[in-house]
């Protein structure tokens, strides 16, 4: 089998550090708003407000939420496990700018990543890249042009455009078909094992894992390769590994 024509990437937490601006985002937001948040550590802040955004960013995936709803639902319920008063639709939508803003400020892209592309196109010539991500279309463009990646993603390809969302195969599928590929000669690189990697190869891609907090595959290491599921812990592994693909 031929080397893969195709890298795919998942955006957040893949190519652009959202767990770094997430964190100084809601820090920064919540000590300009002091009481109570002065009072909670700074970890249990970090865990609660990812805590709210698991939960509402999936319910908008699923289509219970729109995106406005979901980041309403964000700001009451993290206000309310504080003990702040309790927010109306102005108020929560206030409440979540002012963090969103915070967050905004420190988008960066990861250092591995710059190096990890100009590898691959040495030595893959002709390679082409492209982002396949869960959220707003508008929104995740401007974290690629923002960390520098716009005039390197042939196509940046998003589940609020699409109206389906990982790791539902017909996302990627359409990922392909915008390329003009098989999915077989396309490689699908996130940072989450079912939603990114397993979601892929179910799709007929070559998924694979970034592992960048170097966790382990722990309970899903006989699931992940059965479905022929590569590990990595850095973008700068992607050549070799497609190499061997």
């Amino acid at each position: 089998m031929s080397t893969p024509r195709i890298a795919l990437f998942d955006l957040d937490a893949t190519l652009f550090d959202h767990p770094g601006a997430f964190r100084r985002g809601i820090l920064h937001h919540t000590r300009a708003l002091g009481a109570p948040y002065d009072a909670v550590a700074e970890d249990e802040l970090v865990a609660a407000w990812r805590d709210a955004e698991d939960r509402h960013f999936e319910r908008y995936l699923a289509g219970e939420l729109d995106y406005g709803a979901h980041r309403r639902a964000r700001a009451r319920e993290f206000a309310a496990r504080f003990g702040a008063p309790p927010l109306d639709d102005d108020a929560a939508l206030a409440w979540f700018q002012g963090y969103y803003d915070a967050y905004r400020s420190a988008w960066a892209g990861y250092p591995d990543v710059a190096d990890a592309l100009d590898a691959l196109e040495a030595a893959a010539p002709g390679i082409r890249f492209g982002v396949i991500t869960n959220g707003e279309l508008a929104l995740q463009r401007r974290k690629v042009e923002t960390i520098g990646l716009a005039g390197r993603m042939t196509h940046v390809i998003a589940s609020g455009d699409v109206g389906v969302a990982k790791p539902d195969p017909r996302i990627f599928v359409h990922a392909v078909d915008r390329f003009g590929v098989r999915p077989h000669e396309a490689v699908y690189v996130g940072d989450r094992v079912r939603v990114d990697a397993m979601g892929a190869a179910a799709a007929g891609l070559h998924g694979v894992w970034i592992d960048r907090d170097e966790l382990g595959w722990g309970a899903l290491a006989a699931e992940a390769a059965a479905a022929g599921i590569r590990r990595i812990v850095s973008l700068t592994e992607l050549p070799a590994l497609l190499a061997e693909l």
